[in-house]
């Protein structure tokens, strides 16, 4: 009887294993490809933004095996963009991790005067004209909007905000994300997501309050379930 349990709980645990390892993953970024102190924009990602004088402020890390990204603002708004090509349809899940050391002081995603975040995490469903018509899914840590809400961004109306973290609870500690973009996209839009993930986006913004921010950036990936 023994002998059974132990074959069982072995067939469990090798079929959870087989589960696991045959999940596909997308991996968006995981700065290994970047030497520890590369400044501005890393290798791989460019400019994401049109307006304002960002900084980029940023800077690739050794964070024990792994590196990391460290975004800075002080009084301005910084977005950076990598291309990929995802159908959530199939790839349904994205994961990443992130720490916030210093939130804009007043920010809140709720009012355009004052609309500044730490962290931020765009996902970008491109469509034609994409200057117009994208959808932009922004999932932030916010320092007043509350955790949970889904909000309307007050600047564009191609952004809508999921607000993941929100305040200073777990300012400094590494936590890890993860988000059904599918869900998400028909929970925000009403209706089955048309085009793909052409575009993530990164962003640090502490212009509108005048304030400074500070956050990191781990490893970025897409994945089955």
């Amino acid at each position: 009887m023994a002998g059974s349990r132990i074959l069982a709980g072995l067939s469990v645990f090798l079929l959870a294993l087989s589960a696991h390892a045959s999940t596909a993953i997308l991996r968006v970024e995981d700065w290994s490809a970047a030497p520890a102190g590369t400044r501005g924009i890393p290798p791989g990602w460019k400019s994401g933004q049109k307006w304002g004088s960002p900084a980029y402020d940023f800077v690739v890390e050794q964070d024990g095996a792994i590196k990391v990204l460290r975004l800075r603002s002080k009084g301005d708004s910084s977005t950076i963009a990598k291309e990929v090509m995802v159908d959530v349809k199939d790839t349904q899940f994205l994961q990443w991790r992130w720490k916030a050391v210093m939130l804009p002081g007043g920010g809140d995603a709720r009012k355009k005067a004052a609309d500044d975040q730490a962290l931020q995490l765009y996902v970008v469903f491109e469509r034609f004209p994409s200057m117009v018509r994208s959808r932009i899914i922004g999932y932030i840590w916010d320092s007043t909007a509350p955790e949970g809400a889904i909000l309307k961004s007050q600047k564009t109306g191609r952004v809508t905000y999921v607000v993941v973290r929100s305040g200073p609870k777990d300012l400094g500690r590494w936590l890890e994300e993860s988000r059904n973009v599918y869900e998400d996209y028909r929970r925000i839009y009403g209706e089955e997501p048309k085009e793909p993930i052409k575009a993530v986006s990164l962003a640090i913004d502490s212009d509108d309050t005048g304030s400074s921010a500070e956050g990191y950036v781990g490893e970025i990936f897409f994945r089955e379930k």
